[in-house]
């Protein structure tokens, strides 16, 4: 398995955070890393959402958790390995939320195509953790 995290600290609300990842359809107007974002079914575990990373073919992930104010984690099969990204809030004691990005590479040959794929996927969370907390504060 291959990992990596990206963690911010930010005076907003889970709630407030929340409300823009809950609200998957309209992640392009803050990643601007997706071309399109469309759910496919109701905002629950096992529904399908369509995706289209910019300049790249259409993919499908599969929504694998959610914990309302807490937790969302989709997972793309992508045969030899698993995609599996997750953003998970905590409340911080004086206020304020940490937001951990993580992305998390399995399946028979992620000690192989981990080290390789990883990189390139994670190199933009830092500015997209930057555009959520931004689009969440406005």
């Amino acid at each position: 398995m291959w990992t990596h995290e990206h963690t911010a600290d930010s005076d907003l609300a889970a709630e407030a955070i929340w409300a823009v990842l809950a609200d998957i359809d309209n992640w392009p107007r803050w990643d601007t890393s997706m071309e399109s974002v469309a759910l496919q079914g109701a905002f629950a575990v096992g529904t399908r959402v369509a995706m289209t990373p910019q300049g790249q073919d259409a993919i499908t992930a599969v929504i694998a958790a959610i914990a309302e104010n807490e937790l969302y984690a989709d997972e793309t099969d992508m045969g030899d390995v698993t995609l599996r990204f997750s953003h998970c809030l905590t409340r911080l004691p004086g206020g304020g939320t940490r937001i951990v990005h993580r992305l998390e590479i399995s399946g028979p040959k992620a000690d192989e195509l981990g080290p390789e794929l990883g990189p390139m996927i994670t190199e933009d969370f830092p500015d997209a953790m930057r555009a959520l907390l931004a689009y969440a504060a406005a």
